[in-house]
């Protein structure tokens, strides 16, 4: 059987985390005692705040360095961080919004078949890795994209990327092994 070309998958992105600076220190005690939606966390040396629109948990240190996580594309997570810095500024900081970059993409697809994993694993062997005493999933991964594939046998896919560009290339390089190694309905 040949992989159709009219097949549409469900790309879904669970998480985006982004990171950028502030270029100036803040007081996290400040942070603390001033703003809004914050959990103030000494032992570590960071200050957690959360957003409710987009929903984004922030984790922010003292050096200016402030990395989000919880949105749901790269857009959002712009938009997020925006607000972050905008919300450090109402307290008195004299924040920079800058190198802003994204550095991590969580996507889940559910693929309209089962898998054989010991057959996937065999037949991309280098690449693809399966221990089933260890993790229920054939971790797969591409060094070109700098991403990785963790295949269930139920036909759900999770990849992690460096943004989501790579994340659906991912997908895409991934369909044609994992057609070939699909379960038969008996």
């Amino acid at each position: 059987m040949e992989p159709s070309n009219d097949v549409a998958l469900d790309i879904i992105i669970t998480n985006v985390v982004s990171v950028f600076r502030t270029r100036c220190h803040l007081n996290l005690r400040t942070i603390g005692l001033e703003g809004s939606n914050v959990i103030y966390k000494p032992e570590m040396g960071k200050v957690l705040m959360k957003l409710r629109k987009p929903r984004i948990t922030a984790s922010i240190w003292s050096s200016g360095k402030i990395i989000c996580t919880g949105a749901t594309s790269e857009e959002e997570a712009k938009l997020g961080a925006r607000r972050l810095a905008r919300c450090l500024q109402k307290i008195g900081f004299k924040v920079r919004f800058s190198d802003f970059k994204v550095v991590n993409v969580l996507a889940v697809c559910s693929l309209p078949f089962q898998i054989r994993l010991i057959e996937f694993t065999k037949n991309n062997r280098p690449i693809a890795s399966y221990e089933p005493e260890l993790h229920p999933a054939a971790t797969y991964r591409i060094k070109n994209l700098r991403s990785t594939v963790q295949v269930f046998s139920t036909g759900n896919i999770t990849v992690t990327g460096p943004n989501v560009q790579s994340v659906a290339s991912a997908i895409l390089q991934i369909y044609p092994l994992l057609f070939e190694c699909q379960k038969t309905l008996s």
